[in-house]
């Protein structure tokens, strides 16, 4: 069967893309699979170290004429976004593909999460996707439109018992992508989401994977019972940006296992050691 013009490893040859929280797990996964399309890519986050990591890392993968740039930037100080997009732009001044990928969680019940923590989440999770939309949509605007992929997780469609920021901020990060959709497609500039399951991420692997219990609350949730990869969410955040997916916009696409058909994991094998026996009591009854 030929293959669908702009399709594979040639797809974004030529063009620009901002991925935030690029330096390491999802993020680096993102920015791999659209370098290896062929796009000039610009990693953006707090740590230069990290960021100096990771281009060394990725630069050998760069295709002829692209290569990968750093910018220092977090996402909750709407001018350091605004840098990193300038930062991106090609010499033409055009910036094709922004990934808002920067984000984070913690485990925390409801009845022990203080509100300062609790806008932090959001503040993070959607605020600083906010800015990235709002920098990258501008500098698109005027140059003939691009694709804007936010980072969602399962977790803003299914509740995670001892994550309530976490899961509130996601699912109101979805509805930002459905706003900034309706809004910007009059600029051809596409929004759309990615909503991944449990990736095996650095991060993961420090603190989550170790409990067997957790991962297999996760699994056992899982028609297709693994682990994901970054670069099996990068490769459909690839395909959000590329030529193939021109006629969608708006939409939230997970990228689970089949997770969300089912139900969200349980946290408390994890977080149960934390706590004393009366402060559990307190949480959650007799039960």
């Amino acid at each position: 069967m030929a293959a669908v013009a702009g399709e594979g490893e040639r797809a974004l040859e030529g063009r620009t893309a901002l991925v935030t929280g690029g330096g390491t797990g999802i993020g680096l996964g993102c920015a791999r699979a659209l370098l290896q399309a062929g796009a000039t890519v610009t990693l953006a986050g707090r740590r230069e170290e990290v960021l100096a990591r990771a281009a060394k890392q990725l630069g050998p993968e760069a295709r002829p004429g692209a290569e990968v740039r750093t910018a220092v930037c977090d996402v909750t100080r709407e001018e350091d976004v605004q840098r990193a997009v300038e930062r991106a732009v090609d010499a033409r001044g055009h910036l094709d593909v922004a990934v808002a990928n920067a984000g984070t969680g913690f485990g925390s019940f409801l009845l022990l999460t203080d509100a300062a923590s609790f806008r932090q989440a959001l503040d993070l999770n959607v605020v600083g996707s906010f800015h990235t939309i709002k920098a990258a949509a501008l500098a698109m605007k005027d140059s003939g439109g691009g694709s804007i992929v936010a980072m969602s997780s399962v977790a803003g469609a299914l509740p995670h018992r001892s994550m309530p920021a976490y899961c509130t901020a996601k699912a109101g990060l979805e509805m930002l992508v459905r706003c900034a959709a309706d809004e910007l497609g009059c600029f051809e500039i596409r929004v759309n989401a990615v909503a991944p399951g449990i990736v095996a991420t650095e991060t993961m692997e420090r603190f989550v994977i170790p409990s067997r219990e957790v991962v297999e609350s996760y699994l056992d949730n899982m028609p297709l019972r693994r682990l994901g990869t970054a670069l099996d969410v990068g490769r459909l955040v690839r395909f959000l940006a590329g030529p193939e997916s021109s006629w969608i916009t708006g939409q939230v696409i997970g990228i689970d296992g089949g997770h969300s058909l089912r139900c969200g994991p349980d946290y408390a094998p994890l977080l149960r050691p934390g706590f004393g026996e009366e402060t559990w009591k307190f949480l959650h009854g007799d039960r």
